[in-house]
């Protein structure tokens, strides 16, 4: 009995896999072993860099907040730790939104900590 190899699935793999490197630069986009070890490690780098962006995003946040309450005086450690004795559940990234944009509803939020 002859072997049977399915081309045609194995070709369908393949499409779909080098359909997916199509924007990238030399033989990543159209030889199959470099394709697929080239997709592999950048879905591995964006697994990564989901994270990654998280953590960056919470230093940005903490910055802007830190650089807004020197204005009034305070320190972003002392301004957190009252902002929470004081029962008031405003996450970072509303925090960092509201001193960037919106200075007097940040004022406001300080008023009511301090």
């Amino acid at each position: 009995m002859p072997r049977s190899v399915n081309t045609v699935a194995s070709r369908a793999r393949r499409k779909k896999l080098l359909k997916l490197t199509r924007g990238q630069y030399g033989r990543r986009k159209n030889v199959w072993t470099v394709a697929k070890n080239s997709w592999e490690k950048g879905q591995g780098y964006a697994y990564r860099d989901r994270k990654t962006k998280k953590r960056s995003f919470r230093g940005l946040w903490i910055m802007r907040i830190n650089a807004a309450i020197r204005e009034h005086g305070m320190s972003y450690s002392v301004f957190m730790g009252k902002l929470h004795k004081s029962g008031i559940e405003i996450n970072r990234k509303v925090l960092a939104d509201l001193a960037m944009n919106h200075p007097q509803a940040f004022k406001a939020v300080v008023d009511q900590v301090q």
